[in-house]
């Protein structure tokens, strides 16, 4: 009998192409071609049309009238708009969350806040980043909520990783921190407020002058 999770093929298709996409490897505007993905996945159309309703679902794809599918832009409107959904939905998670985290769930979230720490790159640190939200988040049961959680991290991610891509530098999480700290001492309200705030960043482009050469570049606020 097969595993009753194991992933589909358009499930499979529309999480590599996510990545590509987030990562920018697939720039914005750039149009997917139906035929030239089922060619590369050993797909049939069915699937990959699937996978592109799934990435329109995540707002990193867009159905064009007569011309298919192409990838989404993003403005500082829409991260704005995003950077308050997650401060709300992350943090009602949370709270739903805190009764069932055990010490062992706790620990795991730590490991991946070292090795976010740690990473050598803005890739790596975006994955453990990723992952220690979702390793304090998930035990509130709630896969609906979850699933919302998890569009707006991959719009979240996908800006972060075009902002930092080239003034990458290794930092200290120290909200991060703060809330392992409270969620062991039971101080609910404090984890909480604590990630709502870390969520709440607002990306905003400024000015900068670097080499003598005046560019536009992004801020992230927490």
């Amino acid at each position: 009998m097969k595993a009753l999770n194991k992933e589909t093929q358009s499930a499979r298709i529309a999480r590599i192409l996510a990545g590509r996409i987030i990562s920018g490897e697939i720039a914005p505007g750039t149009r997917l071609r139906q035929d030239h993905i089922a060619l590369e996945f050993g797909a049939s159309h069915v699937p990959v049309r699937e996978a592109f309703r799934q990435l329109e679902a995540q707002s990193l794809a867009e159905n064009l009238p007569r011309r298919g599918f192409r990838v989404t832009f993003f403005d500082m409107a829409e991260l704005r708009e995003v950077a308050e959904m997650r401060a709300s939905l992350e943090g009602l998670a949370l709270r739903h969350a805190a009764p069932n985290l055990t010490a062992e769930m706790i620990a795991k979230a730590n490991e991946a806040n070292r090795e976010g720490d740690a990473a050598g790159n803005v890739r790596d640190w975006e994955l453990a980043n990723r992952r220690f939200h979702r390793l304090i988040l998930e035990p509130c049961q709630m896969p609906r909520l979850l699933r919302t959680i998890d569009d707006l991290q991959a719009a979240s991610a996908r800006f972060l990783l075009v902002a930092w891509r080239i003034n990458w530098e290794a930092r200290t999480d120290h909200d991060h921190r703060t809330i392992l700290d409270a969620l062991r001492k039971g101080q609910v309200d404090i984890a909480c407020s604590t990630l709502a705030r870390h969520v709440g960043w607002i990306g905003k482009q400024k000015r900068s002058v670097k080499n003598g050469n005046d560019r536009g570049t992004y801020e992230i606020l927490r």
